[in-house]
């Protein structure tokens, strides 16, 4: 139980850890088109993305698939530019487009696992019984995952039902914002890989 404990802090702890950002900034910009109202969908599309996280976190920390670390880095603001670039041209999302959504989220998932395995290899080291501490960091992540997702509709709530801003505006600044953020990030990182 207190190996558990240990590594459910070291996951949320990595995931709200603001030198790490870029999950942030992505979790922020997945959710941020919704508000509370919209709590089940929210709820499907984390779930996409939780879903597609954990398997190549499991499959990465476990050495069945290896990563080009500079790729992956490179790859992650791509995911949060993409999903800001979706949220601002599609101002009036249709259901084949948020059944898109979904898949997109779960794709990206697979891209960020990998990138969480990297800090979670780094901290296992060569332990050969790593399935429990694996469990216990994928849902530190998920709690903090869940903080993001409900600071981000809290903040939603406060701007679009009491300080009466347009939802449009709300997803417009914060997808613009995260667009800008993400660029610089993806501009950064891509000379690693030349």
């Amino acid at each position: 139980m207190q190996d558990f404990s240990l590594y459910f802090q070291l996951g949320w702890q990595h995931i709200l850890d603001w030198h790490g950002y870029d999950h942030i900034l992505f979790v922020m910009v997945l959710c941020g088109t919704y508000s509370i109202s919209e709590w089940k969908k929210v709820l499907i599309l984390v779930t996409a993305f939780t879903v597609g996280h954990s398997i190549t976190l499991a499959l990465s920390v476990l050495n069945y698939i290896h990563i080009n670390t500079p790729l992956v880095e490179f790859l992650i603001p791509l995911t949060i530019l993409i999903t800001s670039a979706s949220n601002i041209l599609n101002k009036k999302p249709r259901r084949n487009e948020v059944q898109f959504k979904y898949m997109l989220a779960l794709f990206f998932g697979l891209i960020h696992g990998m990138g969480f395995s990297n800090y979670l290899k780094t901290i296992l080291g060569k332990s050969s019984s790593i399935i429990a501490e694996l469990f216990a960091f994928n849902v530190g992540l998920e709690f903090g995952q869940v903080i993001i997702v409900a600071g981000t509709l809290i903040v939603s709530f406060i701007l679009i039902w009491i300080i009466k801003i347009r939802k449009w505006d709300w997803t417009f600044f914060l997808s613009s914002a995260v667009f800008g953020i993400s660029l610089v990030m993806a501009a950064e990182r891509l000379h690693a890989l030349l």
